[in-house]
């Protein structure tokens, strides 16, 4: 993986609470994987955006970075956790809020 990439990764991902790569904005998502994410993510609080079809190395990337082949990618305090069914699911169990109300681990 391209060094700067996977550093460009790693602070986007640490420097957000929940961070989303996706297709659009959470403003205007341009896929429906991505607006069902952050329509659950936002109910939580802010949520950190990248639009991978604004670059398309990041979009290649992040499926590297994680080796997860699809998009959108939610992280949450630094830690990948998957796409809009793992979300929906962690949501269907009570499980999203805590994830989101957890302290950070420190740095």
């Amino acid at each position: 993986m391209n060094p700067d990439l996977k550093a460009r990764f790693d602070r986007e991902t640490q420097s957000h609470p929940v961070v989303i790569y996706m297709k659009g904005n959470p403003l205007f998502p341009r896929c429906g994987f991505s607006a069902a994410a952050v329509q659950i993510l936002q109910a939580y609080g802010p949520v950190h955006g990248v639009d991978v079809l604004a670059e398309p190395d990041v979009r290649d990337g992040i499926k590297e970075y994680t080796r997860w082949p699809t998009i959108p990618q939610v992280f949450i305090h630094g830690k990948f956790v998957g796409g809009s069914d793992i979300l929906r699911e962690l949501e269907e169990r009570g499980e999203l809020k805590a994830l989101i109300d957890a302290k950070p681990p420190a740095s």
